[in-house]
């Protein structure tokens, strides 16, 4: 590897760390920027929600812009973008001003796994690009993993929510100057016409599609899915994207370069490619609730449960450091099997065996294993196998799909605790029936709080302080069995996520093999 690759990949791996660490570490201030903007928790999540979209709206177009214009201007421009985002969002007095700080971040950071990955993919030597991409794979899952735990430890050393976005300011001065002069620019730029018809009706479908998966609720999918919030912004959403496909149609048959990947989509392995990519996000999502399953489930106190997330991110960085190391040697396809199948194996301990912290230890481990080495290299090396000199374009195209399953899936898995938890109440009757007590002495009023409740941690705290102790181990263990029943069907949903990808991998198998002996590439 060339000294100057060397210290390219380093520069990459450091700003996708950084991006990638934004979303996660905001959770842990989420109730501090709600009390200091004075918003109510509706409101106060859409400091998550906007960057969300953002990234969903910046990823396929900025794929697309790198295959145009360079990977070392895209990737100082999105730098430039996070750390200007960063500023405004830290100096931001007015909640409307901060949201739109957080998508100025959004469009800068969304961009920059998908310039460094095609960076790998367009200059690396074939028998190193594995590694290369296991190491950018790592270390935006690892960032994604701890971002909640870093926030809480920034917020507890400088008790300030500011702390959380200035730090971005130095590292992102430092990969400006340093990438100005460490990076080759190995891209030369095109001088066709960019397909802005094609750029802003991709942005309004992917924004209102987007838009409306985050209107779906954990408790009430089907009620939420007939709202106009959801079916009508997911409707617009759709008839734009069949507008797009005939307009970048006709914008490829004149020879020209649209924005959306036609001639890559016409690959039956690319649209598997995406269909694994879609599922390795959802697959990442579930692992969001590892603190809230310790705490709920496993009886961990609440300010501790996030560091059970440690064992998890170190596993992650092994499986992508693991994963890329295999995909030089065995193949992404060998690759994606080992993945999916240590996925399944950990997601199915769960619920058949998980009864300790320890045992919970080695069941994440081998989750964060199996998505380390899938996020990683394998899926990115595949989506850029038939890119053809559209590595950016590509790998944009699989973020998005990815970043769609991510949008959706943590509000299903949260519909299966949330709905374990809606028979709290009678539960507790039936613990308190088996130590003598009846449910009926408890008021209504406590009763129906206990039946609607969703701040379960300051349930716990409370209950904890309940003087009676059969009262509080009854109530406590009612607790205990709902987690139970939520997080076992979570898990259980997880397992059957990781067998589709199987599947999925085995049937994109079949279809490389019969591409490589016909020699064609357009199935």
């Amino acid at each position: 590897m060339h000294k100057n690759q060397k210290w390219a990949l380093i520069l990459f791996s450091v700003g996708v760390f950084m991006a990638a660490l934004d979303n996660g570490i905001i959770s842990a201030a989420l109730t501090t920027l709600i009390y200091s903007f004075d918003v109510s928790p509706t409101w106060g999540s859409w400091s998550i929600t906007i960057y969300t979209l953002g990234l969903g709206i910046s990823v396929p177009i900025i794929g697309k812009l790198s295959d145009r214009f360079g990977r070392k201007k895209l990737f100082l421009v999105e730098v430039f973008l996070f750390g200007l985002g960063s500023l405004l969002v830290a100096l931001s007095q007015l909640f409307p001003l901060f949201l739109v700080s957080r998508f100025i971040q959004a469009i800068g950071g969304g961009g920059i796994f998908i310039i460094a990955s095609s960076y790998v993919l367009s200059t690396f030597p074939r028998e190193k690009q594995g590694r290369a991409l296991g190491m950018l794979g790592g270390m935006n899952g690892i960032a994604a993993i701890l971002g909640p735990n870093i926030g809480s430890f920034i917020l507890q050393i400088t008790g300030s929510w500011h702390w959380l976005f200035l730090i971005n300011l130095p590292i992102a001065v430092i990969l400006i100057i340093l990438g100005k002069m460490m990076i080759n620019e190995v891209k030369e730029e095109t001088g066709t016409t960019l397909d802005w018809s094609g750029a802003f009706l991709l942005m309004f479908a992917v924004l209102s599609f987007m838009y409306g998966l985050t209107n779906l609720e954990g408790t009430r999918v089907w009620e939420s899915m007939i709202q106009p919030e959801f079916y009508g912004f997911v409707a617009v959403g759709l008839v734009l994207l069949v507008i797009l496909w005939r307009v970048e149609q006709r914008v490829d048959r004149k020879g020209r370069d649209p924005i959306l990947p036609v001639n890559l989509l016409r690959h039956r392995a690319f649209r598997w490619t995406l269909f694994i990519g879609f599922l390795s996000g959802a697959i990442l999502s579930s692992v969001i609730f590892i603190p809230a399953y310790v705490e709920q489930f496993l009886g961990v106190p609440a300010d501790k449960s996030g560091y059970w997330f440690t064992p998890l991110a170190l596993a992650s960085g092994i499986g992508a450091g693991g994963g890329g190391a295999m995909v030089d040697r065995k193949g992404p396809v060998f690759t994606l099997l080992v993945a999916a199948v240590l996925c399944v194996l950990g997601f199915m301990l769960f619920p058949l065996w998980v009864e300790t912290t320890w045992q919970m230890v080695i069941a994440s481990s081998l989750v964060g294993i199996g998505f380390g080495m899938m996020m990683g290299a394998p899926v990115n090396y595949l989506a850029g196998e038939s890119a053809d000199g559209q590595e950016g374009t590509a790998l944009g195209t699989l973020s998005l799909f990815r970043q769609l399953a991510m949008t959706v899936a943590p509000t299903l898995y949260a519909g299966f605790i949330a709905r374990a938890y809606m028979r709290l109440g009678e539960r507790v009757k039936e613990e308190l029936a088996n130590v003598g007590i009846s449910g009926d002495q408890i008021p209504v009023a406590e009763m129906e709080r206990l039946q609607g409740t969703s701040d379960i941690p300051s349930l716990i705290a409370e209950v904890n302080e309940i003087p009676v102790p059969q009262v509080r181990d009854a109530i406590l263990t009612a607790i205990h069995e709902s987690a139970r029943q939520g997080f076992d069907h979570l898990y259980t949903a997880s397992m059957v996520i990781s067998l589709i990808t199987l599947l999925s991998v085995v049937f994109l198998a079949k279809v490389r093999k019969n591409r490589e002996e016909t020699g064609e590439l357009n199935e």
